[in-house]
Formats: C-alpha cells, structure tokens, sequence
C-alpha cells in the first residue's frame, strides 16, 4: 500500500481519570477503526491528562500541601505499562486492525515507582507495544511534575510504506531529537501536545520542509467544565482559569512540501481523518534529504544512546 489513512483525535481527557479516559481512548480507536484508518494519534500525556495546575496554583511553593495533594492524586491515575494498564487499548488496535500513538504518564516501575514520566507509546496494528518514549526535557513547569527521560524510545517503526516516528511536545524544537529520528529513516513525524494553536501552526510546517515528510500533530482539548470535582483543589483550578479553553486544539497535518493538507483546527472536539501518499515524500526527497544524499556522515554525525537508564546496575550471584 502506498497510502496511508489516519486519524487525529483532538478530544478532551476525562481529566485527571485514567479508568474513564482510556476508555474513551478505546472508543475512539474504534471509531478511527470503522473509518479505515491505519493510524489514530492522541495528544501529550492524554491518559490520564496534562499537569494544568501547576501554573494555576502556585506551584513552585516549596512544600505545598496543595502541590503534594495534587501530585500524590496525579500519580494514583497514572499509568503503569509493566502492569497492564494500556492492555485494552492493545486490544482495540489488534481488532480494528489499526496502529495507536497516545501520550501517556507514566508511572515507571522500573525507576522505583514513584516518578512519573510522559511517555509517548506506540502500538501496533497487531496490538503489541513497540515503543515507549519518556520525554527528554519536560518544559517550564513540568519539571515539577515529570522526572526526564533517556534515549530509549528514540526509535521508528513501519506502517504500511511509511516509517513513523513520535516525539513530544517541545522534544519537536530539539534539532538532534529530530535529527536521530530522520537517520533512522522517518518519513511520517508525528508530534503530539497537550493543545494549542501557538504550538502547531508554525514548528509542523518547518518540521515538514526541513524533513520533507508528513507531519501529523495532534492536540487536546481541554476546558473549565473539564475541571470535575473528584478532583482536589478543583475550585481553585477553576478559578484561577483565565479563559474558557485550557487547551484549544490546533491539530494539523502537514505535507512533504511544507503546505497543509489539515489546517490547524481549534476549539472543537473531532475525529480529523485525512490520506497520506507516500509517492509525495519520494518527490520532495528529490532535491532534499536530511539524512541522505543531502547529508555529510564524514564531517557530521550524531551519537544516539538508548540505554534505559537506571540507578542501579544488579549483579546476581546465580551459584
């Protein structure tokens, strides 16, 4: 096959409630399913929902009893893939017959278990895990919330005649995160947010031209009556809420030649769909490879290091 269907979920987390939004995760796989698509994407840390208040409610106070309510309530819905949390959207995938991209935190019990991690995972058509991506550099006030990756899940895959890769958010604007993936041979980038228009509508372009690839960014929605009371300190998130839209959308898709196929879309909770012809990455590519005939391996190269980090290094003494 030479061309690709996908889908883009810009939709609202049930925030802060990882059982009821990987559920909704799995309704929209399906939906994407009955549509064809080969490939649905979810926004930035969609299950269980991005750390908005962090910046609504003093959250660098040292000490706060609020910011450890909220951190303690924020990892008791996170997800734990050892586990098993992610298995019904594995399911989905392997009977719709499509490949998922969807943010996740992560709580990472391989690195104690008690750090939380936005972690990008890729599921396959087949429904396996294929990548899990801890974020590199968590941005501004995420720092607060979110531990750092590592190298790891810096990998691509291939989907039909097309071979993806996924990074988050601000990961998008670091040249050699970019950089490592097209070396590994990308021509569908696929960036995910936790929503806005300001995020997408100028990097998913330039990503386009510079990579001469499909770019695929998908975003949330996310609004005040989102803010549920099962929530701690929902009012006061609520309150602090300057506008109606924490996070608007700005879900896109842009060609190989850097023009869009999707404009950016803002303030509307939607399934996208759009096809995806690989013939004109191959055409684009003419003139212009990163990675290839347009690049100098003997003057310049990167150095990519997967290793899953950890504390510890076990040395079992197996007599």
């Amino acid at each position: 096959m030479n061309t690709l269907k996908v889908g883009l979920a810009q939709i609202s987390p049930i925030w802060l409630n990882k059982k009821a939004t990987t559920e909704k995760v799995v309704d929209y796989i399906k939906q994407a399913g009955a549509q064809q698509c080969d490939l649905v994407v979810f926004g930035e840390a969609f299950i269980p929902g991005y750390p908005f208040w962090i910046e609504l409610t003093d959250g660098a106070r040292f000490d706060s009893a609020i910011q450890k309510e909220l951190h303690a309530f924020y990892m008791s819905q996170a997800v734990s893939i050892s586990h098993g949390d992610l298995a019904d959207l594995c399911k989905a995938c392997q009977s719709n017959n499509i490949a998922c991209v969807v943010g996740t935190i992560e709580n990472a019990k391989d690195r104690g278990g008690h750090s939380l991690y936005c972690t990008l995972v890729y599921i396959d058509k087949k429904g396996v895990i294929q990548s899990t991506h801890r974020k590199l550099m968590p941005t501004y006030e995420e720092r607060l919330s979110w531990a750092q990756g590592d190298g790891h899940g810096l990998r691509v895959h291939s989907l039909e005649a097309f071979t993806l890769g996924a990074l988050n958010c601000w990961e998008n604007w670091m040249p050699l995160a970019r950089t490592a993936l097209y070396g590994m041979g990308e021509d569908l980038h696929v960036a995910i947010w936790p929503g806005s228009v300001r995020n997408t509508e100028d990097i998913t372009r330039f990503i386009a031209k510079e990579s001469r690839s499909y770019v695929i960014s998908v975003s949330s929605i996310l609004t005040r009556k989102d803010i549920r009371d099962h929530i701690p300190h929902h009012q006061l998130i609520v309150k602090n809420s300057e506008t109606e839209f924490l996070a608007n959308g700005g879900s896109c898709i842009a060609a190989p030649t850097g023009e869009w196929l999707i404009e950016p879309v803002a303030e509307k909770e939607i399934l996208l769909v759009a096809e995806l012809d690989h013939d004109q990455v191959k055409k684009e590519r003419q003139n212009f490879d990163p990675s290839g005939h347009y690049s100098r391996p003997d003057v310049l190269q990167l150095t990519v290091n997967r290793t899953r980090q950890s504390v510890i290094r076990v040395i079992e003494d197996l007599k």
